[in-house]
Protein backbone atom coordinates (compact mmCIF):
# COMPACT_ATOMS: atom_id res chain seq x y z
CA UNK A 1 0.00 0.00 0.00
CA UNK A 2 1.29 3.43 -0.94
CA UNK A 3 2.01 5.73 2.01
CA UNK A 4 0.84 9.35 1.66
CA UNK A 5 2.02 12.32 3.60
CA UNK A 6 -0.89 14.57 4.66
CA UNK A 7 0.26 17.40 2.36
CA UNK A 8 0.50 15.06 -0.64
CA UNK A 9 -2.97 13.68 0.10
CA UNK A 10 -4.39 17.22 0.38
CA UNK A 11 -2.74 18.20 -2.90
CA UNK A 12 -4.12 15.13 -4.68
CA UNK A 13 -7.65 15.71 -3.36
CA UNK A 14 -7.50 19.44 -4.11
CA UNK A 15 -6.40 18.80 -7.71
CA UNK A 16 -9.14 16.19 -8.24
CA UNK A 17 -11.89 18.45 -6.85
CA UNK A 18 -10.56 21.39 -8.88
CA UNK A 19 -10.55 19.40 -12.14
CA UNK A 20 -14.00 17.91 -11.60
CA UNK A 21 -15.54 21.28 -10.75
CA UNK A 22 -13.44 23.30 -13.22
CA UNK A 23 -12.14 25.38 -10.34
CA UNK A 24 -15.46 26.03 -8.61
CA UNK A 25 -14.08 23.94 -5.74
CA UNK A 26 -10.52 24.92 -4.82
CA UNK A 27 -10.23 27.83 -7.23
CA UNK A 28 -9.92 30.33 -4.39
CA UNK A 29 -8.11 30.09 -1.07
CA UNK A 30 -8.57 33.25 0.95
CA UNK A 31 -7.21 36.10 -1.17
CA UNK A 32 -5.61 33.77 -3.68
CA UNK A 33 -6.76 32.70 -7.07
CA UNK A 34 -5.65 29.09 -7.32
CA UNK A 35 -4.72 27.19 -10.47
CA UNK A 36 -3.34 23.75 -11.20
CA UNK A 37 0.17 23.49 -12.59
CA UNK A 38 1.17 20.22 -14.23
CA UNK A 39 4.89 19.74 -14.72
CA UNK A 40 7.08 16.81 -15.72
CA UNK A 41 8.97 15.35 -12.78
CA UNK A 42 12.69 15.91 -13.31
CA UNK A 43 13.56 12.57 -11.70
CA UNK A 44 10.49 10.43 -12.42
CA UNK A 45 9.51 11.81 -15.83
CA UNK A 46 5.87 11.51 -14.70
CA UNK A 47 3.28 14.27 -14.87
CA UNK A 48 2.90 15.98 -11.48
CA UNK A 49 0.08 18.39 -10.64
CA UNK A 50 -0.05 20.85 -7.78
CA UNK A 51 -2.41 23.68 -6.85
CA UNK A 52 -0.71 27.08 -6.68
CA UNK A 53 -1.71 30.65 -6.02
CA UNK A 54 -1.08 32.82 -9.05
CA UNK A 55 -1.18 36.37 -10.32
CA UNK A 56 -2.44 37.20 -13.77
CA UNK A 57 -0.17 39.39 -15.90
CA UNK A 58 -0.63 40.75 -19.44
CA UNK A 59 1.89 38.22 -20.78
CA UNK A 60 0.85 35.20 -18.69
CA UNK A 61 0.67 34.05 -15.10
CA UNK A 62 3.15 34.49 -12.25
CA UNK A 63 3.63 31.79 -9.63
CA UNK A 64 5.81 32.19 -6.56
CA UNK A 65 8.22 29.45 -5.49
CA UNK A 66 8.01 30.45 -1.82
CA UNK A 67 7.55 26.95 -0.41
CA UNK A 68 6.18 28.70 2.68
CA UNK A 69 9.58 30.25 3.42
CA UNK A 70 11.30 26.84 3.59
CA UNK A 71 15.05 26.72 2.93
CA UNK A 72 14.57 24.74 -0.33
CA UNK A 73 12.72 25.50 -3.54
CA UNK A 74 9.50 23.53 -4.11
CA UNK A 75 9.65 20.45 -6.33
CA UNK A 76 7.51 22.04 -9.04
CA UNK A 77 10.10 24.81 -9.42
CA UNK A 78 12.90 22.28 -9.98
CA UNK A 79 10.66 20.45 -12.46
CA UNK A 80 10.16 23.68 -14.43
CA UNK A 81 13.86 24.52 -14.48
CA UNK A 82 14.50 21.03 -15.86
CA UNK A 83 11.65 21.17 -18.40
CA UNK A 84 9.92 24.56 -18.80
CA UNK A 85 6.97 23.12 -20.73
CA UNK A 86 3.90 22.68 -18.51
CA UNK A 87 0.11 22.88 -18.43
CA UNK A 88 -1.69 25.56 -16.44
CA UNK A 89 -5.39 25.33 -15.50
CA UNK A 90 -7.09 28.47 -14.21
CA UNK A 91 -10.72 27.56 -13.51
CA UNK A 92 -12.03 25.97 -16.75
CA UNK A 93 -9.24 27.44 -18.90
CA UNK A 94 -6.45 24.92 -19.61
CA UNK A 95 -3.40 26.22 -21.49
CA UNK A 96 0.04 24.90 -22.33
CA UNK A 97 2.71 27.24 -20.96
CA UNK A 98 6.44 27.81 -21.05
CA UNK A 99 8.09 28.81 -17.78
CA UNK A 100 10.58 31.63 -17.46
CA UNK A 101 12.26 32.48 -14.15
CA UNK A 102 12.16 36.25 -13.71
CA UNK A 103 15.41 38.02 -12.87
CA UNK A 104 16.81 41.49 -12.36
CA UNK A 105 14.62 44.55 -12.65
CA UNK A 106 11.69 42.58 -14.05
CA UNK A 107 11.70 40.30 -10.99
CA UNK A 108 12.03 43.30 -8.64
CA UNK A 109 9.03 45.03 -10.23
CA UNK A 110 6.84 41.93 -10.11
CA UNK A 111 7.98 41.16 -6.53
CA UNK A 112 6.81 44.63 -5.45
CA UNK A 113 3.38 43.94 -6.97
CA UNK A 114 3.19 40.48 -5.34
CA UNK A 115 4.12 41.76 -1.87
CA UNK A 116 1.69 44.69 -2.18
CA UNK A 117 -1.12 42.26 -3.01
CA UNK A 118 -0.15 39.55 -0.50
CA UNK A 119 2.20 40.82 2.26
CA UNK A 120 2.66 37.24 3.52
CA UNK A 121 5.26 36.71 0.78
CA UNK A 122 7.52 39.33 2.39
CA UNK A 123 7.32 37.28 5.60
CA UNK A 124 8.25 34.12 3.71
CA UNK A 125 11.27 35.93 2.24
CA UNK A 126 12.41 36.90 5.76
CA UNK A 127 12.23 33.25 6.86
CA UNK A 128 14.66 31.96 4.23
CA UNK A 129 18.12 32.86 2.98
CA UNK A 130 17.33 31.98 -0.63
CA UNK A 131 15.77 34.50 -2.98
CA UNK A 132 12.24 33.33 -3.62
CA UNK A 133 11.89 32.72 -7.35
CA UNK A 134 9.10 34.23 -9.40
CA UNK A 135 8.13 32.24 -12.47
CA UNK A 136 6.27 33.66 -15.44
CA UNK A 137 4.16 31.06 -17.22
CA UNK A 138 3.67 32.23 -20.80
CA UNK A 139 0.87 30.61 -22.83
CA UNK A 140 2.21 28.70 -25.83
CA UNK A 141 0.53 27.49 -28.97
CA UNK A 142 -0.80 23.94 -29.03
CA UNK A 143 1.48 21.84 -31.17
Amino acid sequence: MKKYRPQKMFTTLHAAAYRLSRGKIGGKMGRFNVALLTTTGRKSGKKVTCPLGYFERPDGYVVIASNGGAPKHPSWYHNLTSDPQAVFQAMEKVVPVTAEVLTGEERANVWRDVVAAVPMYAEYQKETEREIPLVLLKPTENK
